[in-house]
């Protein structure tokens, strides 16, 4: 093989392995992002907005791998909640549902939940101000 053929050979490796380190390193850094749509037993409503207020709180504050959390309610079924979570990589999400407070969140809520439905989502585009 000519120096030439084996110069074009290296260098065709060596841009395959730094493409592939940073298709990597792009992919490692994209938020995990779960949309959970609950249906909450009515009568229990209110008792399952305190446990998901204290949970959401206790999350952001104490878990900084958490960028977001947000539990919204349809505005003509407000037992059908919806919640938007955004964690820097699927690693904070698996750290996440380990903790006490998410222990106690979903001990505590399990019975009020009339149905669960995760879904996990992949980005297409996330815009926020500062």
């Amino acid at each position: 093989m000519s120096t030439r053929a084996v110069a074009i050979a290296v260098a065709s490796t060596l841009s395959m392995l730094v493409l592939s380190s940073v298709a990597n390193a792009v992919e490692s850094k994209m938020p995990f992002i779960r949309i959970a749509e609950l249906e909450i037993d009515p009568a229990q409503l209110e008792a399952f907005k305190a446990a998901i207020a204290e949970g959401v709180e206790a999350a952001v504050r104490t878990e900084p791998k958490v960028l977001a959390l947000y539990a919204v309610a349809e505005r003509d079924r407000p037992n059908h909640i919806r919640v938007f979570e955004i964690y820097a990589d699927e690693e904070a999400y698996a750290q996440h549902i380990q903790t006490a407070h998410f222990r106690k969140f979903f001990e505590s809520t399990s019975p009020m939940v009339v149905s669960r439905r995760l879904i996990d989502t992949v980005p297409v585009v996330l815009g926020a101000k500062p």
